[in-house]
């Protein structure tokens, strides 16, 4: 009896994940089709303002691990030094390149990988797999939900934090993850777009909160937790 019911739980659980999947690509057509004059311009934007290729591809970590090609609109040179090391973001950057990425029109692309089932509209951002992968136990915790369009570290500071506390964002998020905190990013994406990146401080003091109980369970466990770059 207890095994049916574990399967049965189990068979709702796969049901309703993929039914969230098909309403993000379901979503992901419609903002596809909102969009499409917009993603035009900015394609011709991008030709005039750093050439050819148009597009920027990058293997992006998934859900479960499972690794993906991420694509974006392409906003910067690819401008070395004498040592050939690419020269700073700020330095291969155009004025409006800048633009583009300020407004994020350069995620645009991104809204196929929704399609396709690798991403939602909300989650963690996609990482390398050499990045989630020096996380240690947090790089699997963070890939226990699909990579986002937009996240709870993006509305909190994104740029201006560091990455430590982009990680422990993302595992707040992870934690605590709802539809209402969905719609609530999403507004505050809105916001962030308009005003700009501002650091909020309760949200982090949260999150850091949330990483360190997180870190001392791992550490009693014995798991490996791991640091890096979010």
């Amino acid at each position: 009896m207890t095994e049916t019911a574990e399967i049965d739980k189990q068979s709702a659980a796969t049901v309703s994940q993929t039914s969230a999947v098909w309403g993000q690509r379901i979503a992901a057509s419609i903002v596809l089709a909102m969009v499409a004059i917009p993603a035009v311009v900015t394609a011709a934007l991008v030709w005039i303002s750093v050439g050819r290729p148009l597009l920027f591809r990058q293997v992006r970590s998934g859900v479960g691990g499972r690794a993906f090609t991420l694509i974006k609109f392409r906003t910067m040179h690819d401008l070395r030094d004498a040592e050939g090391e690419l020269l700073p973001d700020c330095m291969r950057e155009t004025a409006i390149t800048r633009l583009i990425r300020r407004l994020r029109l350069d995620e645009i692309p991104q809204l196929l990988a929704i399609l396709n089932g690798d991403m939602n509209f909300i989650g963690p951002r996609p990482l390398p797999p050499r990045i989630v992968a020096s996380f240690g136990h947090f790089g699997s915790v963070r890939n226990e939900v699909r990579p986002g369009l937009t996240g709870w570290a993006q509305v909190n500071g994104n740029t201006r934090l560091s990455d430590a506390d982009k990680l422990a964002l993302d595992i707040w998020y992870i934690d605590n993850h709802s539809a209402a905190l969905d719609a609530w990013i999403i507004l505050l994406t809105v916001v962030t777009v308009l005003r700009g990146e501002r650091i909020r401080n309760k949200p982090l003091a949260l999150a850091r909160e949330r990483l360190a109980v997180r870190l001392a369970t791992a550490v009693q466990g014995g798991v490996a937790a791991g640091g890096g770059g979010a």
